[in-house]
């Protein structure tokens, strides 16, 4: 979509007066409490929008976040969870925009990848005193994506957990949820592809991430969103109690292995295939089956992150 701009040039523009806009899912856990706070927050750190985007309803996402490039932003802010988020990654990948992300969702794991802080005034603090870098992208069969592919019970979780848990809950949400699927969920057996060889695992879960969070808790402690690689892992095996055990003890400890000694799958490209054919949940989104092929895009994303980014 045209030539980019060198990332130290668009840094200094979005610091020294470029056009802001800015989209805000009001449907999201804290969108709807927190939006008139992005506005002041960003003119307290010298930002002025040309536009600001309130989403109510959630089917005029896509059609917002056009409204908004329309206008021809260097930095284009959008607050939301990681539905909200993963919906403004298909529309700004490969464009000179970089996309600015507030932490208004339930687990936020996009901006846990990029490092932002969690809080909303230290997120828009980082918009003046960070930089803009290219991170990788997934695509998943034809569909990009910015964290994750999953397979198996958190597919289901994602169905059924209800709106309200998450506001109340919470990330503890999700793993609450899946106590109440897991009893009668039965596994599958996969198979990855990957440079040629051939892995073939039984479980109830399969991940293969492009970015370093999820459900608000780190894959690994070294793994990136900007080495060029995906990271294929299972949680537990074919036998549901494992599966548990495992689930819990990430969420309440965040313990996570390296990705040098850990039961972890890397590549550019894999092609996963299921018995039996299974849906796969791509950043929220339960709109693609097995078999299909998951890759990356390096540098396929430009999005405003900590001056301490890691930009390889």
């Amino acid at each position: 979509m045209g030539e980019l701009r060198s990332k130290a040039e668009h840094t200094e523009v979005i610091k020294t007066g470029g056009k802001v806009c800015v989209v805000v899912n009001t449907r999201s856990r804290r969108g709807r409490r927190r939006y008139s706070e992005v506005a002041r927050l960003l003119r307290a750190e010298g930002f002025d929008p040309i536009r600001i985007f309130p989403v109510v309803d959630p089917r005029r996402l896509r059609a917002t976040l056009e409204e908004a490039l329309a206008a021809g932003p260097d930095l284009l802010v959008v607050g939301g969870g990681d539905g909200t988020l993963s919906a403004a990654v298909k529309h700004v990948a490969h464009r000179d925009v970089a996309l600015g992300v507030l932490p208004l969702g339930t687990t936020n794991n996009f901006v846990r990848s990029l490092g932002i802080p969690l809080d909303l005034a230290g997120a828009i603090r980082v918009f003046r005193t960070g930089k803009v870098a290219d991170v990788d992208l997934g695509v998943a069969g034809d569909r990009e994506f910015a964290n994750l592919a999953s397979f198996g019970v958190s597919v289901e979780v994602a169905g059924r957990v209800r709106h309200w848990v998450k506001r109340i809950l919470g990330r503890a949400a999700y793993p609450l949820t899946a106590l109440t699927i897991l009893p009668s969920h039965r596994p599958f057996r996969a198979f990855l592809t990957v440079d040629g060889r051939r892995h073939e695992l039984l479980t109830h879960q399969l991940n293969i991430a492009n970015g370093r969070f999820h459900g608000g808790w780190q894959v690994a402690k070294d793994i990136s969103i900007d080495n060029g690689l995906l990271v294929a892992y299972q949680l537990g095996s074919g036998k549901r109690l494992r599966l548990l055990v495992e689930t819990m003890i990430r969420a309440t400890t965040g313990r996570w292995r390296s990705l040098a000694g850990g039961p972890f799958v890397m590549g550019r490209e894999m092609r996963l295939e299921t018995d039996p054919p299974m849906a796969a949940d791509v950043d929220g989104e339960v709109r693609l089956m097995t078999p299909i092929t998951i890759r990356t895009v390096p540098n396929g994303l430009r999005v405003m992150v900590p001056d301490d980014f890691v930009d390889s």
